[in-house]
């Protein structure tokens, strides 16, 4: 009895290693080709919030693959600071309004009237 015990316990481990490791002609599985960053940032026009909040990373064996994550946080990085300068040169260009308009003649005033009135 033992030595039967013993033969079909050593054809099931063969046999389960033989499934494991891929044993006869079938075609093992085959190796997947790693995800690719496919950029859903618009080159045409700034990015937005929905185009941030539509960002998925593809995700590697550990995590996120660097370079993916150094190119989207670097597209960000120049979009806010393209920002940054167009706000400064907005809001330069506010204050030379603003400043014109408080130091030009009485809006109010008709033509042909004293400042005394």
């Amino acid at each position: 009895m033992f030595l039967f015990l013993l033969i079909a316990m050593v054809i099931v481990v063969a046999a389960v290693t033989l499934a494991v490791v891929g044993g006869g002609d079938s075609e093992v599985l085959t190796d997947v080709p790693p995800e690719r960053l496919v950029d859903p940032l618009p080159v045409t026009r700034p990015v937005g919030r929905a185009d941030i909040e539509a960002l998925r990373l593809p995700v590697a064996v550990r995590g996120y693959r660097m370079a993916d994550v150094d190119e989207v946080l670097g597209r960000l990085g120049a979009e806010l600071a393209e920002r940054d300068a167009r706000i400064a040169e907005l809001s330069a260009e506010l204050a030379g309004a603003q400043a014109t308009a408080v130091s030009s003649p009485d809006l109010f005033k008709k033509p042909g009237e004293e400042s005394g009135r």
